[in-house]
């Protein structure tokens, strides 16, 4: 007689498959966040093989980017000439990743242009066009959720429990889920922490109050995962967003 098994995780939640346009997007984001990382990597090579020659260039990119070809024209540097080719080479490659990257933003940009929840979402503080396609070609409606709550779990921004006892300790995030989205989330919640010290509405003052009371790492998180919550329930009722007075 056959035995039966239980399910080994009957409340696992999985993501609907993608339409195809999903999937072109999410493709899309992967080859820009390659490229993006091929990107920094170059810049610290360069950065590192001058510094050997006694030459010290900015940590920012653009600073290097303006900073090398002065370098390579400077007859006064120990650069031969045989190293001033070879960092020629190195600064046209770093010119064509940029050039590339600039392309995938193009094309980001159309998908959010021709997608209805993207322009939608958009409209929350520190979600722009790369944000906003990522998650729309992630979740699509949104309706493999029942909540926002949920929705940030999946992607482990909510606080992981320990119980004992009857006693409920709230730890760190999870991070659970896509580590790119939920990245992207963070460094969009950033940019949001930061301009709320000049603003009086009621979102900016409960944002400077977290940034207060737990830091500002903390108070990004915080951001983060409400942000995330308005976009599941944006997409999810197809509602506009009302910002806070």
């Amino acid at each position: 007689m056959r035995k039966r098994f239980a399910r080994p995780r009957p409340n696992i939640r999985f993501v609907p498959p993608k339409f195809v346009e999903q999937q072109d997007v999410q493709c899309l984001h992967r080859v820009r966040s390659r490229l993006v990382a091929n990107r920094t990597q170059l810049i610290n090579q360069i950065r590192g093989l001058l510094a050997e020659y006694g030459i010290v260039l900015p940590r920012h990119p653009g600073q290097v980017r303006s900073g090398q070809p002065a370098v390579l024209e400077d007859a006064e540097s120990r650069l031969t000439g045989f190293g001033r080719k070879l960092f020629q080479s190195l600064y046209e490659e770093l010119a064509q990743l940029d050039e590339k990257i600039a392309a995938a933003d193009k094309r980001i940009q159309i998908a959010f242009q021709n997608t209805p929840d993207c322009r939608r979402i958009a409209a929350v503080e520190g979600v722009g066009p790369l944000i906003a396609t990522a998650i729309v070609a992630a979740i699509s409606n949104g309706h493999a959720f029942e909540n926002g709550r949920q929705f940030s779990a999946w992607l482990g921004l909510v606080p992981r429990q320990n119980s004992s006892g009857g006693k409920s300790r709230l730890l760190g995030i999870s991070n659970r889920g896509d580590p790119y989205l939920r990245t992207l989330l963070i460094h969009g919640a950033r940019s949001v922490v930061y301009r709320a010290k000049t603003k009086t509405d009621q979102r900016s003052l409960w944002i400077v109050d977290k940034q207060q009371r737990l830091g500002t790492t903390k108070a990004c998180v915080a951001v983060a995962n409400k942000n995330n919550r308005i976009i599941w329930s944006l997409i999810a009722t197809e509602q506009e967003y009302r910002r806070a007075a």
